[in-house]
């Protein structure tokens, strides 16, 4: 029991031992750490020193040259100061030196307008005004002389711009003469179609001229009959009658009565369709349905021969290709053009003249001012209001007056020319008389000596009259009086 009770105490010893001498390993490790982390902060702590010691002598330098910088500012500021009080002096100089000069300056002229009003006579006041005077004159004549060498070379220049610009658009058309004659010829399928329409003992033809007023001439022509009538109107009916009787083939007084009624029916719906493809040709769309059929109704129309439908498709393309030269509204004038005799269609039923009864119906039916005024003035009956409604006047007597465009035999053209240039020469007074654009215009060259100007608008109607009494045309003729005095002398 005892030993048991030793061994128990010597083995609490032992343990008590081991304990102990772990305790003192485990205090001399954390001694160590400890030592170690104080050596750590001693490290930190003399580098944040170092660090702040640095930033100390930063800061100290920064100051030192902050302190340069204000010294030096100073010495800067002082050194303007002292400059802007020159300155100030110089300009307090200046001034007064200037005011002196002014005076003298005064004074000199003072004395010099004092002696140039007792030399010429003029006080300031009138010597000013005759400078302005002369000045003035120098200017109007300098700039009348200007005007005038623009006006001779814009003459020259216009004029061959003027004849260049016609004869491309009229080379540009190059469309066939719209004259149109008195008959008409329709082609027959057959030889033997002659015989049914003359009919036995000649009935067929005599019914069918008696209905539609129209010579039928069947002659040894192979393959075609003609059909003969002033009235363009009587000869389409009887044309379209007769062809639906060929067509048909059944001929007798009947079938010709019913054709002819046919044909009479249809004028409306031909006029239509005669309206859109002028149209067409001409370029021109978005068409009232009444201008259309109204133009329709021109297709039977003629002015001394010309017809007038094909008249406004030319008219149209010219006026549009000299629009193109010059710069100007190419569908305007393309429009207006095709549209300036559409009155013709409608003197028939209305007072007024063509170019008044277009333009009204036009403004009716909604078309541009433009084209309105290029329509009433295309005769010169209202003042011309855009270059589109002279480019249609102009475009208007291309197509009248190029050559056959209207039925005229050359001998007769020539006659006429040569009558109308004489009956005008028997004029007292007259030096020469000239017929140009086709006979539309007379130009009357008169003796200076002999007739005044007070005396040419008399003279000028004068003429007129008796060309009016005394000479049968086709239009207008417009007569122009020229007096025209020249002197010339010769330096030897």
């Amino acid at each position: 029991m005892e030993a048991a009770t030793v061994l128990v105490l010597l083995f609490a010893c032992l343990v008590a031992l081991t304990l102990v001498l772990l305790a003192r390993r485990e205090a001399a490790a954390t001694r160590a750490q400890a030592a170690a982390d104080v050596a750590t902060i001693k490290d930190e702590a003399r580098a944040l020193m170092a660090e702040a010691q640095r930033r100390e002598e930063r800061l100290t330098s920064r100051e030192q040259d902050a302190a340069e910088e204000r010294r030096e500012l100073r010495r800067l500021t002082e050194l303007a100061e002292r400059r802007l009080a020159e300155a100030d002096a110089e300009r307090d100089a200046a001034a007064t030196a200037r005011h002196h000069a002014d005076a003298v300056r005064e004074g000199a002229e003072r004395e010099l307008h004092a002696r140039l009003e007792s030399v010429s006579g003029l006080s300031a006041d009138e010597a000013r005004a005759e400078q302005v005077r002369l000045a003035t004159e120098r200017a109007e004549h300098e700039a009348a002389a200007a005007v005038r060498r623009i006006e001779a070379r814009a003459r020259r220049t216009a004029d061959e711009r003027a004849r260049a610009v016609v004869a491309t658009a009229v080379q540009r058309v190059a469309g066939p003469t719209s004259a149109q004659s008195v008959v008409t010829v329709l082609p027959l399928p057959a030889e033997e179609m002659k015989g049914r329409i003359i009919g036995k003992e000649g009935r067929n033809i005599r019914t069918f001229e008696a209905l539609t007023g129209v010579n039928v001439i069947v002659d040894d022509t192979a393959d075609s009959v003609t059909l003969s009538s002033f009235d363009a109107e009587r000869r389409e009916v009887a044309a379209v009658a007769l062809a639906s009787l060929i067509e048909d083939g059944r001929i007798h007084p009947q079938r010709i009565e019913i054709a002819y009624s046919d044909a009479l029916k249809g004028a409306h719906e031909r006029a239509v369709a005669a309206g859109h493809d002028a149209a067409e040709q001409a370029g021109v769309g978005e068409l009232h349905p009444e201008l259309v059929e109204v133009l329709g109704r021109l297709r039977l129309r003629t002015s001394y021969g010309q017809n007038v439908l094909a008249h406004l498709v030319e008219s149209a393309h010219v006026a549009a290709a000299m629009a193109a030269e010059i710069g100007a509204d190419v569908d305007v004038a393309r429009r207006a053009a095709f549209l300036h005799d559409i009155g013709k269609a409608l003197t028939a039923d209305n007072p007024g003249t063509h170019a008044a009864l277009g333009a009204e119906l036009a403004r009716r039916l909604g078309e541009s001012p433009v084209v309105v005024n290029a329509i009433a003035a295309h005769h010169d009956e209202v003042p011309m209001e855009s270059v589109e409604a002279v480019l249609v006047q102009a475009a208007d007597t291309c197509s009248a007056a190029r050559p056959g465009a209207r039925r005229e035999e050359l001998d007769q053209y020539i006659e006429r020319m040569d009558t109308l240039e004489s009956l005008v020469s028997a004029h007292e007074g007259v030096r020469r008389a000239v017929a140009m654009a086709a006979g539309r215009e007379v130009r009357v060259v008169v003796e200076p000596s002999v007739v005044d100007d007070r005396s040419l608008p008399e003279m000028a109607q004068a003429i007129a009259r008796h060309i009016e009494k005394d000479l049968s045309f086709p239009g207008e003729i417009t007569v122009t009086v020229i007096r025209e005095l020249r002197v010339s002398a010769t330096a030897g």
